[in-house]
């Protein structure tokens, strides 16, 4: 029996990239699967096509993960299309990279509101259903600790995403519900080609500073996000787990 048979998901931002991926995997090993989009409901069609063709289950669910009453519809899709909820996977997120003096009000609350407030809220409406043995898992990002320049508004967020995880992980210990952030490096995703980054100095760059000399594909963090959805990974909360090829 695979390992996370009978057991529900929600995966935010699941339409294309890491989410997709992570949704795949989490619906190959037996999880019912809601698939998050923000705009991309063709994307979040095409991942749910994939899961049913593998034999499993998922729907699709629009929704700004950035506002509270969305947030809820998401949530409660997976009470009524599978009867609860043991996964959650926060991964809806946006990135803009710009030096300080180019920093405006606007980016700075369009990435906080998805990438912490989103983070917070999607939460908070999960917690509600999440039972013993529930597992939250967080997707940060090396920036955290690289604190590359000309992201200050990036790190800032995905450093939120570090500490928030420490916190929730506590809170919600005794509930035995566990809280982990998966940390990726630089992965090949749609937003990383639109962005410019493939084949760049960047690129070239990140690659040079990682040991396992490449940078990471989206099979690489959804089999890791798995892991930690599973029974396997009952003895780990609070973790912070960098996965980007010995990138430092």
């Amino acid at each position: 029996m695979s390992k996370l048979t009978g057991k529900v998901a929600v995966v935010t931002g699941a339409s294309k990239g890491i989410g997709a991926a992570i949704a795949k995997s989490l619906g190959a090993e037996g999880a019912s699967v809601i698939v998050n989009y923000a705009s991309s409901k063709a994307g979040a069609d095409s991942v749910v096509a994939a899961i049913t063709a593998a034999g499993g289950k998922a729907v699709a669910v629009g929704g700004d993960v950035s506002k509270a009453a969305e947030v809820q519809r998401i949530i409660e899709a997976a009470i009524k299309n599978f009867g609860r909820l043991d996964i959650l996977v926060n991964n809806s997120g946006v990135y803009e990279f710009s030096p300080i003096e180019e920093v405006t009000e606007e980016q700075f609350h369009k990435i906080f509101n998805i990438n912490v407030l989103g983070l917070l809220l999607t939460t908070q409406a999960a917690v509600k259903y999440l039972g013993e043995g529930s597992s939250i898992i967080n997707i940060g990002s090396v920036v955290s600790s690289l604190t590359p320049p000309a992201s200050t508004v990036y790190t800032g967020t995905k450093g939120a995403v570090d500490a928030i995880t420490g916190v929730l992980a506590k809170e919600l210990g005794s509930r035995k519900i566990r809280v982990n952030s998966i940390n990726p490096g630089m992965v090949e995703t749609e937003g990383v080609h639109a962005a410019g980054f493939i084949g760049s100095d960047f690129e070239k760059g990140a690659v040079s500073q990682t040991p396992l000399g490449r940078i990471g594909q989206v099979d690489d963090i959804a089999t890791v996000a798995t892991f930690l959805a599973t029974e396997d990974a009952k003895w780990i909360t609070g973790e912070l787990v960098r996965v980007g090829g010995g990138l430092r």
